[in-house]
Protein backbone atom coordinates (compact mmCIF):
# COMPACT_ATOMS: atom_id res chain seq x y z
CA UNK A 1 0.00 0.00 0.00
CA UNK A 2 1.08 3.83 -0.50
CA UNK A 3 1.93 5.69 2.72
CA UNK A 4 -0.21 8.62 4.01
CA UNK A 5 2.44 11.49 5.44
CA UNK A 6 -0.58 13.54 6.78
CA UNK A 7 -0.22 13.69 10.74
CA UNK A 8 -3.36 14.78 11.27
CA UNK A 9 -4.89 11.75 12.85
CA UNK A 10 -2.21 11.40 15.29
CA UNK A 11 -3.00 14.40 16.30
CA UNK A 12 -6.83 13.94 16.70
CA UNK A 13 -5.83 10.79 18.52
CA UNK A 14 -3.32 12.45 20.91
CA UNK A 15 -6.27 14.90 22.01
CA UNK A 16 -8.99 12.27 22.63
CA UNK A 17 -6.54 10.19 24.76
CA UNK A 18 -5.70 13.40 26.12
CA UNK A 19 -9.61 14.46 26.91
CA UNK A 20 -10.60 11.13 27.94
CA UNK A 21 -7.32 11.21 30.54
CA UNK A 22 -8.38 14.42 32.05
CA UNK A 23 -12.36 13.66 32.09
CA UNK A 24 -12.04 9.88 33.47
CA UNK A 25 -15.12 8.87 31.70
CA UNK A 26 -17.25 11.34 33.16
CA UNK A 27 -17.23 14.67 35.14
CA UNK A 28 -14.14 15.60 36.45
CA UNK A 29 -13.48 15.05 40.25
CA UNK A 30 -12.17 18.15 42.22
CA UNK A 31 -8.64 18.32 42.72
CA UNK A 32 -5.62 19.88 42.83
CA UNK A 33 -3.96 21.35 39.90
CA UNK A 34 0.31 21.71 39.26
CA UNK A 35 -0.28 25.40 41.72
CA UNK A 36 -1.85 23.94 44.30
CA UNK A 37 -5.46 25.48 43.35
CA UNK A 38 -8.61 23.99 43.66
CA UNK A 39 -10.15 22.98 40.68
CA UNK A 40 -13.80 21.38 39.47
CA UNK A 41 -13.80 21.32 35.98
CA UNK A 42 -16.74 20.03 33.58
CA UNK A 43 -15.15 17.28 31.39
CA UNK A 44 -17.58 18.31 28.58
CA UNK A 45 -16.90 22.03 29.20
CA UNK A 46 -12.77 20.93 28.32
CA UNK A 47 -13.42 18.40 25.79
CA UNK A 48 -15.41 21.15 23.60
CA UNK A 49 -12.38 23.41 24.41
CA UNK A 50 -9.74 21.12 23.29
CA UNK A 51 -12.46 19.98 19.94
CA UNK A 52 -11.72 23.72 18.94
CA UNK A 53 -8.58 24.50 19.81
CA UNK A 54 -7.92 21.19 17.38
CA UNK A 55 -9.98 22.14 14.59
CA UNK A 56 -8.19 25.65 14.74
CA UNK A 57 -4.76 24.08 14.58
CA UNK A 58 -5.59 22.09 11.36
CA UNK A 59 -7.04 24.80 9.68
CA UNK A 60 -4.16 26.86 10.49
CA UNK A 61 -1.84 24.14 9.29
CA UNK A 62 -3.88 23.60 6.21
CA UNK A 63 -1.57 25.55 3.22
CA UNK A 64 -3.68 27.95 1.45
CA UNK A 65 -1.65 27.36 -2.43
CA UNK A 66 -3.07 30.79 -3.32
CA UNK A 67 -4.91 29.12 -6.35
CA UNK A 68 -2.01 27.36 -7.81
CA UNK A 69 -3.64 25.08 -10.95
CA UNK A 70 -2.02 21.35 -10.04
CA UNK A 71 -2.01 19.14 -13.14
CA UNK A 72 -2.14 15.67 -13.81
CA UNK A 73 -2.08 14.21 -17.48
CA UNK A 74 -2.71 11.61 -19.17
CA UNK A 75 -3.29 10.64 -23.24
CA UNK A 76 -7.22 10.21 -22.03
CA UNK A 77 -9.49 12.40 -19.85
CA UNK A 78 -8.74 11.54 -16.35
CA UNK A 79 -11.64 13.81 -15.45
CA UNK A 80 -14.31 11.58 -13.70
CA UNK A 81 -17.17 11.43 -16.53
CA UNK A 82 -19.92 11.67 -13.70
CA UNK A 83 -21.75 8.75 -14.87
CA UNK A 84 -21.85 6.62 -12.30
CA UNK A 85 -22.53 6.67 -8.02
CA UNK A 86 -18.28 6.78 -7.66
CA UNK A 87 -17.05 9.82 -10.28
CA UNK A 88 -20.39 11.88 -8.71
CA UNK A 89 -18.90 11.78 -5.33
CA UNK A 90 -15.36 12.23 -6.29
CA UNK A 91 -16.27 15.31 -8.47
CA UNK A 92 -17.75 16.90 -5.04
CA UNK A 93 -14.13 15.64 -3.13
CA UNK A 94 -12.35 17.58 -5.70
CA UNK A 95 -14.11 20.85 -5.25
CA UNK A 96 -13.77 20.20 -2.04
CA UNK A 97 -10.27 19.61 -2.15
CA UNK A 98 -9.55 22.89 -4.16
CA UNK A 99 -11.58 24.66 -1.51
CA UNK A 100 -9.44 23.17 1.06
CA UNK A 101 -6.16 24.19 -0.23
CA UNK A 102 -7.34 27.06 -2.69
CA UNK A 103 -5.93 24.92 -5.40
CA UNK A 104 -7.71 24.18 -8.78
CA UNK A 105 -7.18 20.78 -10.57
CA UNK A 106 -6.89 20.15 -14.24
CA UNK A 107 -6.78 17.39 -15.91
CA UNK A 108 -4.73 17.74 -19.18
CA UNK A 109 -5.51 15.16 -22.53
CA UNK A 110 -2.16 15.19 -24.60
CA UNK A 111 -2.30 12.77 -27.71
CA UNK A 112 -0.62 9.32 -27.01
CA UNK A 113 2.02 10.15 -30.21
CA UNK A 114 2.95 13.75 -28.08
CA UNK A 115 2.88 12.52 -25.20
CA UNK A 116 6.45 11.36 -24.66
CA UNK A 117 7.88 14.47 -26.29
CA UNK A 118 6.22 16.95 -24.47
CA UNK A 119 6.96 15.45 -20.99
CA UNK A 120 10.63 14.79 -22.51
CA UNK A 121 11.28 18.55 -23.65
CA UNK A 122 9.73 19.96 -20.39
CA UNK A 123 11.25 17.58 -18.17
CA UNK A 124 15.00 18.64 -19.80
CA UNK A 125 14.19 22.24 -19.17
CA UNK A 126 13.43 21.72 -15.60
CA UNK A 127 9.87 22.77 -15.65
CA UNK A 128 7.71 19.30 -15.96
CA UNK A 129 4.46 20.15 -18.45
CA UNK A 130 1.99 18.40 -15.29
CA UNK A 131 2.83 17.82 -11.44
CA UNK A 132 1.65 13.79 -12.18
CA UNK A 133 1.31 11.97 -15.20
CA UNK A 134 0.41 8.63 -16.08
CA UNK A 135 3.05 7.16 -18.46
CA UNK A 136 3.68 3.22 -19.28
CA UNK A 137 6.35 1.36 -17.35
CA UNK A 138 8.57 0.88 -20.74
CA UNK A 139 8.87 5.12 -21.05
CA UNK A 140 9.41 5.20 -17.64
CA UNK A 141 12.20 3.35 -17.57
CA UNK A 142 14.44 5.39 -19.32
CA UNK A 143 12.67 8.90 -17.96
CA UNK A 144 14.02 7.00 -14.20
CA UNK A 145 17.33 6.01 -15.33
CA UNK A 146 18.09 10.19 -16.63
CA UNK A 147 16.51 10.97 -13.08
CA UNK A 148 13.24 12.62 -14.34
CA UNK A 149 10.68 10.76 -12.18
CA UNK A 150 10.95 11.07 -8.25
CA UNK A 151 11.19 7.68 -6.14
CA UNK A 152 7.67 7.44 -4.25
CA UNK A 153 10.04 8.17 -0.78
CA UNK A 154 9.91 11.66 -2.20
CA UNK A 155 6.51 12.69 -1.71
CA UNK A 156 5.68 10.00 0.79
CA UNK A 157 6.81 8.77 4.33
CA UNK A 158 5.81 4.99 5.89
CA UNK A 159 3.79 6.31 8.74
CA UNK A 160 0.37 5.89 7.63
CA UNK A 161 -1.27 4.06 5.63
CA UNK A 162 -3.12 5.56 2.52
CA UNK A 163 -6.68 4.63 1.68
CA UNK A 164 -6.04 1.17 3.47
CA UNK A 165 -9.85 0.35 3.93
CA UNK A 166 -10.98 2.15 0.97
CA UNK A 167 -7.73 0.88 -1.45
CA UNK A 168 -8.62 3.11 -3.50
CA UNK A 169 -4.60 4.18 -4.41
CA UNK A 170 -2.01 1.47 -4.32
CA UNK A 171 1.72 1.42 -4.83
CA UNK A 172 2.70 -0.23 -8.74
CA UNK A 173 5.61 -2.81 -9.08
CA UNK A 174 8.94 -1.33 -8.42
CA UNK A 175 11.55 -0.43 -11.89
CA UNK A 176 15.13 -0.15 -11.62
CA UNK A 177 15.29 -0.94 -8.12
CA UNK A 178 12.83 1.20 -6.71
CA UNK A 179 9.55 2.13 -6.01
CA UNK A 180 8.07 5.30 -8.26
CA UNK A 181 4.59 4.54 -9.45
CA UNK A 182 0.98 4.75 -8.16
CA UNK A 183 -2.13 4.04 -9.12
CA UNK A 184 -6.08 3.26 -8.13
CA UNK A 185 -6.05 -0.58 -8.32
CA UNK A 186 -8.42 -2.36 -10.74
CA UNK A 187 -9.33 -5.89 -11.39
CA UNK A 188 -8.30 -5.78 -14.77
CA UNK A 189 -5.95 -7.83 -16.91
CA UNK A 190 -5.43 -8.97 -20.68
CA UNK A 191 -7.34 -12.89 -21.05
CA UNK A 192 -7.75 -14.63 -24.47
CA UNK A 193 -11.11 -13.37 -25.55
CA UNK A 194 -13.85 -15.59 -27.60
CA UNK A 195 -16.38 -15.41 -29.78
CA UNK A 196 -19.24 -16.97 -27.86
CA UNK A 197 -21.58 -16.97 -30.86
CA UNK A 198 -19.20 -18.71 -33.03
CA UNK A 199 -18.68 -21.48 -30.37
CA UNK A 200 -22.15 -22.13 -30.51
CA UNK A 201 -22.86 -22.00 -34.01
CA UNK A 202 -20.00 -24.40 -33.76
CA UNK A 203 -20.57 -26.78 -31.46
CA UNK A 204 -17.20 -25.81 -29.59
CA UNK A 205 -16.72 -26.75 -26.11
CA UNK A 206 -16.48 -23.75 -24.12
CA UNK A 207 -12.84 -22.86 -23.08
CA UNK A 208 -13.96 -21.23 -19.58
CA UNK A 209 -15.79 -24.76 -19.14
CA UNK A 210 -12.33 -26.79 -20.28
CA UNK A 211 -10.72 -23.97 -17.91
CA UNK A 212 -12.41 -24.86 -14.30
CA UNK A 213 -11.96 -28.48 -15.24
CA UNK A 214 -8.05 -28.42 -15.41
CA UNK A 215 -7.49 -28.96 -19.28
CA UNK A 216 -6.62 -25.97 -20.58
CA UNK A 217 -2.87 -26.04 -22.44
CA UNK A 218 -1.65 -25.12 -25.50
CA UNK A 219 -2.28 -28.31 -26.87
CA UNK A 220 -6.43 -27.56 -26.17
CA UNK A 221 -6.10 -24.33 -27.53
CA UNK A 222 -4.36 -25.03 -30.83
CA UNK A 223 -7.33 -28.19 -30.96
CA UNK A 224 -9.89 -25.91 -30.88
CA UNK A 225 -8.20 -23.06 -33.28
CA UNK A 226 -7.92 -26.21 -35.93
CA UNK A 227 -11.65 -27.14 -35.50
CA UNK A 228 -12.38 -23.56 -36.03
CA UNK A 229 -10.58 -22.94 -38.97
CA UNK A 230 -13.39 -23.67 -41.32
CA UNK A 231 -14.85 -23.54 -45.48
CA UNK A 232 -18.60 -23.05 -43.92
CA UNK A 233 -20.41 -22.03 -47.57
CA UNK A 234 -18.27 -25.17 -49.34
CA UNK A 235 -17.01 -22.65 -51.60
CA UNK A 236 -13.38 -23.75 -51.42
CA UNK A 237 -11.83 -20.81 -49.38
CA UNK A 238 -11.69 -20.69 -45.55
CA UNK A 239 -14.41 -18.48 -43.85
CA UNK A 240 -13.90 -18.46 -40.26
CA UNK A 241 -10.90 -18.69 -38.43
CA UNK A 242 -9.58 -20.24 -35.07
CA UNK A 243 -7.35 -17.29 -33.92
CA UNK A 244 -6.26 -13.94 -34.61
CA UNK A 245 -4.11 -10.91 -32.54
CA UNK A 246 -1.24 -9.10 -33.22
CA UNK A 247 1.85 -11.33 -33.69
CA UNK A 248 4.18 -9.38 -31.55
CA UNK A 249 2.16 -9.39 -28.54
CA UNK A 250 1.08 -13.00 -29.39
CA UNK A 251 4.34 -13.85 -29.17
CA UNK A 252 4.82 -11.85 -25.72
CA UNK A 253 1.85 -13.39 -24.29
CA UNK A 254 2.25 -16.83 -24.98
CA UNK A 255 6.10 -16.31 -23.70
CA UNK A 256 5.04 -15.31 -20.43
CA UNK A 257 2.18 -18.08 -20.24
CA UNK A 258 5.50 -20.12 -20.51
CA UNK A 259 7.48 -18.66 -17.33
CA UNK A 260 9.75 -16.50 -20.14
CA UNK A 261 10.43 -12.66 -20.70
CA UNK A 262 11.66 -11.18 -23.85
CA UNK A 263 13.87 -9.26 -21.72
CA UNK A 264 14.77 -10.46 -18.24
CA UNK A 265 14.79 -7.05 -16.53
CA UNK A 266 16.12 -7.72 -13.16
CA UNK A 267 19.25 -8.80 -14.58
CA UNK A 268 19.41 -7.26 -17.40
CA UNK A 269 19.91 -9.92 -19.78
CA UNK A 270 18.02 -10.27 -23.13
CA UNK A 271 15.23 -12.83 -23.18
CA UNK A 272 15.17 -13.38 -27.06
CA UNK A 273 17.41 -16.88 -26.71
CA UNK A 274 15.52 -18.03 -22.92
CA UNK A 275 14.45 -21.95 -23.76
CA UNK A 276 11.03 -21.03 -22.77
CA UNK A 277 10.40 -18.02 -25.17
CA UNK A 278 12.11 -20.06 -27.46
CA UNK A 279 9.50 -22.98 -26.90
CA UNK A 280 6.45 -19.76 -27.03
CA UNK A 281 7.61 -18.51 -30.38
CA UNK A 282 8.00 -22.23 -32.00
CA UNK A 283 4.15 -22.41 -30.99
CA UNK A 284 3.20 -19.43 -32.48
CA UNK A 285 5.19 -19.87 -35.68
CA UNK A 286 3.40 -23.36 -35.79
CA UNK A 287 -0.12 -21.51 -35.48
CA UNK A 288 0.69 -18.89 -38.24
CA UNK A 289 2.37 -21.08 -40.75
CA UNK A 290 1.86 -24.80 -39.95
CA UNK A 291 -1.57 -25.01 -39.22
CA UNK A 292 -2.67 -21.93 -40.86
CA UNK A 293 -5.31 -21.24 -38.29
CA UNK A 294 -4.93 -17.74 -38.20
CA UNK A 295 -6.50 -14.67 -39.77
CA UNK A 296 -4.49 -12.21 -41.68
CA UNK A 297 -6.98 -9.52 -42.61
CA UNK A 298 -3.94 -6.71 -43.87
CA UNK A 299 -1.90 -9.46 -45.37
CA UNK A 300 1.20 -8.37 -42.99
CA UNK A 301 1.55 -10.94 -40.38
CA UNK A 302 3.26 -8.91 -38.11
CA UNK A 303 0.65 -5.80 -38.63
CA UNK A 304 -0.59 -4.14 -35.36
CA UNK A 305 -4.05 -3.65 -36.93
CA UNK A 306 -4.12 -7.45 -36.65
CA UNK A 307 -5.06 -6.49 -32.75
CA UNK A 308 -8.74 -5.69 -34.25
CA UNK A 309 -9.26 -8.48 -36.77
CA UNK A 310 -11.18 -10.06 -34.79
CA UNK A 311 -14.10 -7.65 -34.60
CA UNK A 312 -15.26 -9.01 -38.07
CA UNK A 313 -16.49 -11.66 -36.28
CA UNK A 314 -15.13 -14.59 -38.04
CA UNK A 315 -12.58 -15.44 -35.57
CA UNK A 316 -13.41 -17.78 -32.91
CA UNK A 317 -10.32 -16.71 -30.41
CA UNK A 318 -8.10 -13.79 -30.35
CA UNK A 319 -6.18 -12.08 -27.70
CA UNK A 320 -7.77 -8.65 -27.06
CA UNK A 321 -7.68 -5.88 -24.28
CA UNK A 322 -10.74 -5.08 -22.18
CA UNK A 323 -11.40 -1.65 -23.81
CA UNK A 324 -11.41 -3.32 -27.53
CA UNK A 325 -14.41 -4.75 -26.97
CA UNK A 326 -17.21 -2.07 -27.38
CA UNK A 327 -19.51 -2.16 -30.10
CA UNK A 328 -19.47 -5.73 -30.82
CA UNK A 329 -22.15 -7.62 -32.89
CA UNK A 330 -21.62 -10.73 -31.22
CA UNK A 331 -20.92 -12.32 -27.83
CA UNK A 332 -17.93 -12.34 -25.59
CA UNK A 333 -16.17 -14.38 -23.36
CA UNK A 334 -12.83 -14.66 -21.89
CA UNK A 335 -10.57 -17.25 -20.09
CA UNK A 336 -6.38 -16.87 -19.50
CA UNK A 337 -4.26 -17.52 -22.21
CA UNK A 338 -3.30 -21.13 -21.60
CA UNK A 339 -0.13 -22.15 -20.06
CA UNK A 340 2.91 -23.46 -21.58
CA UNK A 341 4.78 -26.42 -20.19
CA UNK A 342 6.69 -24.29 -18.28
CA UNK A 343 4.39 -21.95 -17.13
CA UNK A 344 2.31 -21.22 -14.18
CA UNK A 345 -1.18 -19.56 -12.71
CA UNK A 346 0.97 -17.07 -11.54
CA UNK A 347 1.53 -15.09 -15.00
CA UNK A 348 -0.53 -15.48 -17.67
CA UNK A 349 -0.09 -12.52 -20.26
CA UNK A 350 2.65 -9.51 -20.90
CA UNK A 351 1.80 -6.15 -19.46
CA UNK A 352 3.39 -4.69 -22.24
CA UNK A 353 1.37 -1.61 -21.95
CA UNK A 354 1.47 -1.25 -18.08
CA UNK A 355 0.92 2.50 -16.96
CA UNK A 356 0.51 4.29 -13.59
CA UNK A 357 1.12 7.83 -11.87
CA UNK A 358 4.38 9.30 -11.73
CA UNK A 359 5.61 12.54 -10.40
CA UNK A 360 8.52 14.34 -12.17
CA UNK A 361 11.46 15.89 -10.91
CA UNK A 362 11.21 19.57 -10.54
CA UNK A 363 8.01 19.84 -9.70
CA UNK A 364 7.15 22.47 -7.01
CA UNK A 365 6.31 21.03 -3.40
CA UNK A 366 5.30 16.77 -4.23
CA UNK A 367 4.71 16.27 -1.34
CA UNK A 368 1.41 18.29 -0.94
CA UNK A 369 0.73 17.56 -4.47
CA UNK A 370 0.42 14.09 -3.75
CA UNK A 371 -1.08 14.59 -0.54
CA UNK A 372 -3.89 16.75 -2.55
CA UNK A 373 -4.46 14.01 -5.29
CA UNK A 374 -4.51 11.47 -2.82
CA UNK A 375 -7.39 13.09 -0.61
CA UNK A 376 -9.16 13.55 -3.82
CA UNK A 377 -9.79 9.41 -3.65
CA UNK A 378 -11.25 9.29 0.06
CA UNK A 379 -14.66 9.19 -1.01
CA UNK A 380 -16.95 6.20 0.11
CA UNK A 381 -16.35 2.83 -1.89
CA UNK A 382 -19.60 2.55 -3.10
CA UNK A 383 -18.46 -0.18 -5.48
CA UNK A 384 -18.06 -3.40 -4.36
CA UNK A 385 -14.24 -3.98 -5.61
CA UNK A 386 -12.30 -1.08 -7.70
CA UNK A 387 -13.24 -1.24 -11.03
CA UNK A 388 -16.24 -2.78 -10.55
CA UNK A 389 -18.56 -0.32 -13.31
CA UNK A 390 -15.86 -0.34 -15.76
CA UNK A 391 -16.22 -3.76 -16.25
CA UNK A 392 -19.80 -4.00 -16.19
CA UNK A 393 -19.65 -1.81 -18.84
CA UNK A 394 -17.22 -4.39 -20.64
CA UNK A 395 -18.79 -7.86 -19.99
CA UNK A 396 -22.44 -8.82 -19.44
CA UNK A 397 -22.03 -11.71 -18.30
CA UNK A 398 -20.60 -12.55 -14.62
CA UNK A 399 -19.03 -15.23 -15.46
CA UNK A 400 -16.46 -13.42 -16.86
CA UNK A 401 -16.02 -10.94 -14.92
CA UNK A 402 -15.84 -13.44 -12.17
CA UNK A 403 -12.80 -14.96 -14.43
CA UNK A 404 -10.93 -12.14 -14.62
CA UNK A 405 -10.77 -11.25 -10.87
CA UNK A 406 -10.05 -14.59 -9.35
CA UNK A 407 -7.83 -16.07 -12.24
CA UNK A 408 -6.52 -12.80 -14.29
CA UNK A 409 -6.26 -9.81 -12.48
CA UNK A 410 -2.40 -9.75 -11.39
CA UNK A 411 -1.23 -12.53 -13.52
CA UNK A 412 0.63 -9.90 -15.59
CA UNK A 413 4.36 -9.87 -16.37
CA UNK A 414 5.08 -6.84 -17.05
CA UNK A 415 7.65 -6.16 -20.00
CA UNK A 416 9.86 -3.36 -20.85
CA UNK A 417 11.27 -4.62 -23.87
CA UNK A 418 9.95 -1.04 -25.81
CA UNK A 419 11.93 1.01 -23.35
CA UNK A 420 15.22 -0.24 -24.85
CA UNK A 421 16.06 1.52 -27.99
CA UNK A 422 17.53 -0.86 -30.96
CA UNK A 423 16.03 -4.00 -29.43
CA UNK A 424 15.08 -6.12 -32.34
CA UNK A 425 12.10 -7.83 -31.04
CA UNK A 426 10.15 -6.74 -34.19
CA UNK A 427 13.03 -8.23 -36.40
CA UNK A 428 13.23 -11.40 -34.43
CA UNK A 429 9.29 -12.00 -34.65
CA UNK A 430 9.22 -10.68 -38.52
CA UNK A 431 11.62 -13.57 -39.39
CA UNK A 432 9.88 -16.06 -37.31
CA UNK A 433 6.24 -15.54 -38.07
CA UNK A 434 6.80 -13.50 -41.85
CA UNK A 435 10.10 -14.99 -43.37
CA UNK A 436 9.79 -18.25 -41.59
CA UNK A 437 12.77 -18.65 -40.29
CA UNK A 438 14.17 -20.89 -37.74
CA UNK A 439 13.47 -19.93 -33.84
CA UNK A 440 16.90 -21.10 -32.58
CA UNK A 441 18.89 -19.70 -35.44
CA UNK A 442 16.74 -16.53 -35.15
CA UNK A 443 17.75 -15.95 -31.31
CA UNK A 444 21.19 -16.71 -32.25
CA UNK A 445 21.49 -14.05 -34.20
CA UNK A 446 19.58 -11.21 -32.39
CA UNK A 447 21.01 -12.19 -29.07
CA UNK A 448 24.07 -10.22 -29.21
CA UNK A 449 22.15 -6.72 -30.63
CA UNK A 450 19.45 -7.46 -27.88
CA UNK A 451 21.91 -7.54 -25.09
CA UNK A 452 23.75 -4.45 -26.29
CA UNK A 453 20.84 -2.85 -26.47
CA UNK A 454 20.04 -3.15 -22.85
CA UNK A 455 23.74 -2.60 -21.56
CA UNK A 456 23.12 0.61 -23.79
CA UNK A 457 20.30 1.69 -21.85
CA UNK A 458 22.21 0.96 -18.46
CA UNK A 459 24.81 3.43 -19.05
CA UNK A 460 22.89 6.31 -18.98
Amino acid sequence: MMRRWNVLPLMLLAVMLFVSACSGGGTAPTGTDAEGTTNSGNSTEVAETEKEDVAEEVVANVPDLGGRVIKVAAWWDLKPAGETASDKARLDKILEVEKKYNVKLEFVNVPFEEYMNKFTTSALAGEPFADIVQMEYKSALPAILKGQLLPISEFTTPENNINQEANLITKFPAIAGNEYAFESPTSIGLGLHYNRDLFKKLSLPDPQELYNQGEWDWDKFMELAKQATKDTNNDGKTDVYGFSGWALDVVRHFTAANGGTIVDDANSKEGLSDPKTIEAAEFVKRLYNVENVVKVKTGDKTNWEESNTFKDGDVALFTAAEWQLGDLTFAVGVVPIPNGPQGSKEVTYANNAASAKFIPKGVEDPKIVYQIYEETFDIPQIEEYPGQDYLESRYTDEKDIAIIREHIAGTGRILLDDAYTGYPFGDYVNDIIKNNASVTATAEKYKAQAQAAIDKLGKQ
